[in-house]
């Protein structure tokens, strides 16, 4: 099963995490696009590992345990490497702790609803957070290597405080999904106790 398309495009998007930090100690300049073509590249790949499961049926619970974690870990290491280059503002580190601490508050409650059997589905809001965090995420990695008649950085810095704004959002619907099925959890032990019987008091003769 490891060796299927689909989750070779997914640990191909986990490889390439090492080529994109290499390119922040390249010269600046080409370095800044090789580093943007990298991460389109892996954002394909996110795209072609889901269709080409589902066309050929080769989904997968590897499949599915590794496509998020590919996801966080390309995007944890491009916007720490961005933060860490001092190559977005500091402003621009705010709302990158808030998309970074969203996406291990997900991924704790994934863990804990997997151990209920629990599939928490990916809403279409959230499917359209990540491509807007993904498009910033790329804007940035240009950066001042951009054309000059457009202003690439403040684009990514705009997109990115949009994709946190719909982070919020989209971690709160899955938080409270998550505490629903943690209420759901605790009540079902106490609706399967039987009431206790008490014993009918005696006759007194």
């Amino acid at each position: 099963m490891l060796t299927k398309l689909p989750n070779l495009l997914t640990f191909s998007r986990i490889a390439v995490i090492p080529l994109l930090v290499a390119t922040f100690y390249m010269p600046a300049g080409y370095a800044h696009w090789l580093a943007c073509a990298l991460f389109i590249a892996a954002g394909v790949t996110d795209w072609l590992d889901g269709h080409f499961a589902r066309r050929w049926k080769q989904q997968s619970e590897i499949g599915r345990f590794l496509d998020p974690i590919a996801d966080k870990l390309l995007v944890a290491a491009a916007l720490f490497m961005l933060a860490a280059s001092q190559r977005i503002s500091q402003w621009a580190i705010l709302p990158a702790l808030v998309i970074l601490a969203r996406e291990i508050l997900v991924s704790g409650l994934r863990e804990y609803l997997a151990g209920l059997r629990v599939r928490v589905p990916v809403s279409k809001l959230a499917k359209w957070k990540t491509a807007i965090q993904m498009t910033a995420i790329g804007f940035l990695l240009v950066g001042e290597a951009g054309p000059a008649f457009i202003p690439v950085q403040g684009v990514g810095e705009a997109l990115l405080w949009l994709a946190a704004l719909l982070t919020l959002v989209t971690g709160y619907d899955y938080l409270r999904a998550g505490l629903r099925h943690m209420n759901d959890a605790e009540e079902r032990p106490r609706q399967r106790r039987l009431p206790a019987i008490k014993p009918k008091p005696g006759r007194v003769l």
